[in-house]
């Protein structure tokens, strides 16, 4: 899924929020999800601890993660809007 992701954006892939004034991607998995890397770290924080038997570190993570994510799609949703009304 994450080479799927990553093949997906190209060079467009980035930890930091950047606009270009490009179209937006809708080929690979972005045809079906709106973040699906976020979705696959969302998977990932809960499945490593649960494979160990840490429950509480799974539900503290998973916590905090959605703060973080709340915040983040917040941001790009609000700086891609541009993009989006084209």
């Amino acid at each position: 899924m994450r080479l799927w992701i990553l093949r997906s954006l190209g060079s467009r892939w980035t930890t930091r929020i950047i606009i270009l004034e490009e179209p937006l991607v809708v080929r690979g998995p972005f045809k079906y999800l709106s973040h699906p890397n976020y979705m696959l770290v969302v998977a990932e924080i809960i499945v490593a601890p649960m494979v160990l038997g840490l429950v509480w570190v799974a539900l503290v993570f998973t916590l905090l993660n959605a703060a973080m994510l709340w915040v983040r799609i917040g941001v790009e949703h609000k700086a891609l809007a541009p993009l989006r009304a084209r």
